[in-house]
C-alpha cells in the first residue's frame, strides 16, 4: 500500500494540479475513475446522506469505514476518504481502521460541533495520526476559518496551516477560502493547498491560477445531481 500512497502523494506535486470529483459510492467512484481521473476522493456529507445520516460526524464509524472499502474495491485507483473530525476515535485506532479499509489518504477537519478547533490539539492530533500511518497515508488537513466566525480568517488559516505542515500532514485544505483570498493563503501557507471546487463556481484552472495544487468537488456534486432529480420527478407523473 505504500507503494500507493507514494503514488498518490506524488500527485499533489505535479506540473498540473489533481482534480478530485468527490464519490459517495462505489458507481459515483467508478464513473469518475472511468473517466480518466488519476484517484478518487470520497465526500463524508454525500455518503453520510447516501446512508441515511446527516453531516456532522454522525455516522456511525464502524459504517463510514465499511463505505470507504467498498469503493475502494470498487476501483483500481488510489482513494483518500473525507473522514469529518475523526469520528472522535484515538488517533492510532483511525488510522489502522482506515488503513484497513485499503484506502491510502484522508481528509481530517479541525473544527466539532460547530467551534474550530484549539489548533495545538488539532496538531496534536494530525501528528499522531502521521505517526501511527507512516508514510501510508496522505494527509489533508482541512482549515475551516472561513466556515466559522473567525475575526481574520486568512491569518487564522496561514497560522493553522503552518502548525499543521509542521506536524506533518501533505496538504492543507483552507474549505471555501474565497478566490480573492486564496492566494494569500497559498504563499502563507506553502506546500501543497486543496482548494474548493463547485458546479458553476471557479474552475480548477482559476484556482490553479492562484496556487492550488489539488482541487476537489466536495459535497457539491452529489447535492448538483440531487437537485437535478427533484426538478426531474415531477414531469416522471
Amino acid at each position: 500500500m505504500t507503494q500507493t500512497a507514494e503514488l498518490f502523494r506524488a500527485l499533489h506535486h505535479g506540473g498540473t494540479p489533481l482534480i478530485l470529483p468527490n464519490a459517495w459510492d462505489p458507481v459515483s467512484a467508478r464513473l469518475i475513475a472511468e473517466a480518466g481521473f488519476p484517484a478518487v476522493a470520497t465526500s463524508s456529507g454525500a455518503v453520510a446522506r447516501v446512508l441515511g445520516y446527516d453531516d456532522g460526524q454522525l455516522t456511525p464509524p464502524a459504517t463510514m469505514f465499511d463505505a470507504v472499502a467498498k469503493i475502494v474495491r470498487a476501483v483500481d485507483v488510489p482513494v483518500t476518504a473525507d473522514m469529518e473530525a475523526g469520528y472522535g476515535l484515538p488517533a492510532k485506532e483511525f488510522a489502522e481502521r482506515l488503513l484497513e479499509t485499503g484506502a491510502v489518504g484522508c481528509n481530517l477537519e479541525d473544527s466539532l460541533d460547530g467551534e474550530l478547533v484549539e489548533v495545538a490539539k488539532q496538531a496534536d492530533y494530525l501528528a499522531e495520526v502521521r505517526a501511527a500511518a507512516g508514510a501510508e497515508l496522505v494527509i489533508n488537513a482541512r482549515v475551516d476559518t472561513f466556515v466559522r466566525r473567525v475575526d481574520d480568517p486568512v491569518a487564522e488559516a496561514v497560522r493553522r496551516g503552518r502548525e499543521y505542515r509542521r506536524a506533518g500532514v501533505d496538504c492543507v485544505y483552507p474549505i471555501l477560502a474565497p478566490v480573492d483570498q486564496l492566494a494569500e493563503v497559498v504563499e502563507g501557507v506553502g506546500g501543497p493547498i486543496n482548494a474548493h471546487a463547485s458546479p458553476g463556481g471557479p474552475t480548477p484552472s482559476e484556482l490553479a491560477a492562484l496556487g492550488a495544487t489539488r482541487i476537489s468537488y466536495g459535497t457539491s456534486l452529489h447535492a448538483y445531481l440531487m437537485t437535478k432529480l427533484q426538478e426531474l420527478l415531477p414531469t416522471l407523473g
